[in-house]
């Protein structure tokens, strides 16, 4: 039998291969895949930000892992960091137990941490994934607070188990999965674009935030006692939404004063995405707890909470998981988080995702059908809309679905990986990972502008 490095050289030099992946692919994975749907690539060999096919053709990976790849594919430290605990014959998988690999990684993420959380935190190892950190920390707030209430917002993703999913703002994925939760009381997000108050900007931040207050003081608010608040510092999923700095401070103050533990969920900003190292750090606040997973593992399946010590409330074996002892991922992190710290590349990201945040606003400027350019650091989103509907009192469009699909479709064809998401999938998302280079955002933002050219030609019956 041939070894499996050999049947992927084999591959690799069979691009023909790849077609018969993808059909076996359609044939015996479950109706739930996404991703292989909308990009029908067989990746081979990946290195930095460049996805090379079995077919030949090279891609520019904007989605990295759906942001778990900081550091872009195969980086050498975190290579290197995998080969040296392999070489080592040290365990790789070792349940809650101490080990030099756990206590390294450890160190190196509280060294990123706030202050007053690393000084006063501890540290709940979870299963391999974000939604598992999710559901620990919201367990963990009720059993601290003893109360079963959770404050959510408009438009927030923490993941497809049943808790996260409750939690989740996607009316469709949580009837589907019927992960319906009384307790769940869901909030207003701060959403410049499409003010749900129809204001917009500040004053629609406000709003939000008085709503809040508001009906938590309201004795006939309907509102159970709140053991915490999830928020996310930056919507992904729901469309790449940056959370104003103050009203944030309105969050962290609101919770405060009425006792009311606050959830962060890092998962995806986390790590430098959006040019700080969490995305809390931007506005100041010191969050409870705050959930960590993706980038955290360099590239490998880690996910942890961290949360104030006086909410330590587990009894031993309150929430476990076989997987939470990876070494190669707590290897793979550390090794992450160092270099992202030591080269500084939050601040690398806050430059670069300025100047091509204001290149896709110049685009904009050019094409009606973006509606909006927002986002944070290298979490960069573009929303699509109807250029020929009619605006709203805001002059907010009709999102855009199919063109977002065309669009994705057309990068694919010019060797660009983009991701969709927000309302009805009309936001085109950047992740690259921060080691993007200045010549690749070039060519990020060179592929992307003529792909939204085409595939509005295509929209209008012109050639594609």
């Amino acid at each position: 039998m041939s070894s499996v490095p050999g049947q992927l050289a084999a591959l690799t030099d069979d691009f023909t291969a790849g077609e018969g992946i993808l059909r076996r692919q359609a044939q015996r994975e479950s109706a739930a895949r996404t991703y292989a749907r909308s990009l029908p690539v067989v990746p081979v060999r990946a290195r930095g930000m460049t996805v090379e096919g079995a077919d030949g053709r090279r891609y520019l990976d904007c989605l990295s892992g759906a942001g778990a790849l900081a550091l872009g594919h195969n980086h050498p430290v975190v290579l290197e960091a995998i080969r040296s605990v392999l070489d080592s014959g040290a365990p790789l998988q070792v349940l809650d137990l101490a080990t030099p690999v756990k206590d390294a990684f450890t160190t190196a993420l509280f060294e990123t941490l706030p202050a007053e959380l690393a000084e006063h935190g501890r540290i709940q190892f979870c299963g391999p994934t974000g939604a598992d950190a999710v559901e620990a920390a919201v367990k963990l707030a009720r059993i601290a607070t003893g109360h079963g209430g959770l404050l959510t917002f408009s438009g927030a993703y923490h993941g497809m188990t049943a808790g996260a999913l409750a939690a989740t703002g996607d009316v469709v994925a949580r009837s589907s999965a019927g992960a319906q939760d009384g307790r769940i009381t869901r909030l207003p997000y701060p959403y410049d674009y499409r003010c749900p108050f129809g204001v917009g900007g500040d004053r629609g931040a406000e709003l939000s935030a008085r709503w809040a207050g508001q009906l938590l003081d309201d004795p006939k608010g309907g509102v159970p006692p709140s053991a915490a608040m999830l928020l996310e510092a930056v919507q992904g999923e729901g469309g790449v939404i940056p959370a104003p700095d103050a009203w944030l401070r309105r969050m962290r103050e609101i919770t405060a004063a009425r006792g009311i533990p606050l959830i962060v969920d890092e998962v995806q900003t986390g790590v430098g995405r959006t040019g700080t190292f969490w995305a809390v750090e931007r506005s100041g606040i010191v969050p409870d707890v705050m959930v960590l997973s993706k980038a955290i593992g360099g590239s490998l399946p880690l996910a942890v909470t961290v949360y104030r010590e006086d909410l330590d409330a587990w009894r031993p074996g309150a929430h476990a998981g076989t997987f939470r002892g990876n070494q190669l991922a707590m290897a793979a992190g550390a090794a992450t988080l160092r270099f992202v710290r030591q080269h500084a590349l939050d601040e690398r990201a806050e430059t670069l995702g300025n100047r091509l945040m204001g290149r896709l606003r110049g685009l904009a400027a050019h094409h009606a059908c973006i509606g909006d350019v927002r986002g944070r650091g290298l979490m960069i989103g573009v929303e699509l809309v109807d250029a020929v509907a009619e605006p709203d009192e805001l002059g907010a469009r009709p999102n855009a679905p199919h063109l977002a699909a065309r669009i994705q479709q057309e990068a694919l064809r010019r060797g660009l990986i983009v991701e969709l998401g927000g309302r009805h999938g009309s936001v085109v998302r950047l992740l690259p990972p921060l080691t993007i280079t200045d010549e690749q955002a070039e060519a990020v933002l060179d592929r992307l502008a003529s792909a939204i050219e085409a595939a509005q030609a295509a929209g209008r019956g012109g050639p594609a």
